[in-house]
């Protein structure tokens, strides 16, 4: 099945913490059906001291289930499905079913 989601797609947050909150997906992760996202689902790690790495408290992205995001229109940035159109040169893209523009190019 083709992805809905793809790295560097802007996406906005359904439910949880960060609901109504966008960011640009960072990360893909097909197999656990989740995402990360830049600047959403921040987490604590305290990180040990290594030879090449300050230790402290850092925050870092989480993932997130891809239920729970939706990509945001190109036209208002609002959330909306995806869908899948052939071009007359064959090429298949998606497009936002909310507006109708392609998501990609």
């Amino acid at each position: 099945m083709a992805a809905k989601i793809k790295k560097g797609d802007t996406v906005v947050v359904l439910t949880g913490r960060d609901a109504g909150r966008s960011g640009e997906v960072i990360q893909v992760l097909p197999k656990d059906d989740k995402a990360l996202v830049r600047g959403i689902n921040l987490v604590k790690r305290h990180q040990k001291q290594t030879q090449n790495q300050e230790g402290g408290i850092i925050s870092k992205e989480a993932a997130i289930h891809l239920s729970n995001i939706a990509v945001a229109d190109p036209k208002d940035g609002k959330a909306t499905r995806v869908g899948f159109r052939i071009l007359e040169d064959g090429r298949k893209v998606r497009f936002a079913k909310r507006s109708g523009d392609l998501i990609d190019g």
